[in-house]
């Protein structure tokens, strides 16, 4: 079943694009979040009418989000995040509005929390690499890294007491 999408959806297309998917996909996932509708000769039409409109305007903004990849793309952003006993589920969730503030705070650079693709809060602790849709044919990806602060803390106490423990056998293997 052929699509046009209404958002970025990771591993499937960016906004506007048409798409081949699964008739099940469309209408189970696709079409009761609003992320995508059947694509229609009436909405290929509208769409190409779109496309041409905003073919010049994005000639300028394409050279603006080159510029911003620059800066965005390969960012690291480390968040401390509260976790529950089992040192992996968080007590809360990471959303787009969060790696936004980030982004800002980072690199200076404002991004809509539309661009950001991600379809579900990051709930674990993790490494992941987030996709942002600078413009329709130009992408940053940012690294993030979410972390138990208490967690490091406990590594690092137990690695100090494990060298503790074999500098005092070495002492004491060099006394005999």
């Amino acid at each position: 079943m052929k699509v046009i999408l209404n958002q970025v959806v990771p591993n499937l297309g960016k906004k506007n694009q048409v798409v081949n998917v699964a008739n099940g996909y469309a209408r189970n996932y696709l079409f009761p979040r609003g992320f995508a509708v059947v694509a229609t000769k009436g909405q290929l039409h509208a769409l190409e009418v779109k496309n041409a409109r905003l073919a010049a305007k994005t000639a300028a903004e394409k050279s603006t989000a080159e510029a911003n990849k620059e800066k965005i793309d390969g960012l690291s952003i480390k968040i401390d995040a509260k976790v529950g006993n089992d040192g992996r589920r968080l007590f809360g969730a990471i959303t787009s509005n969060d790696i936004v503030n980030y982004v800002k705070e980072l690199s200076g650079i404002e991004v809509d929390k539309k661009q950001i693709a991600l379809l579900h809060p990051i709930k674990r602790v993790g490494n992941y690499k987030i996709q942002i849709d600078l413009h329709q044919q130009v992408d940053a990806f940012v690294h993030l890294n979410v972390v138990d602060p208490n967690a490091i803390v406990e590594e690092a106490e137990e690695n100090k007491a494990a060298e503790e423990v074999v500098s005092e056998e070495t002492t004491e293997e060099a006394k005999a």
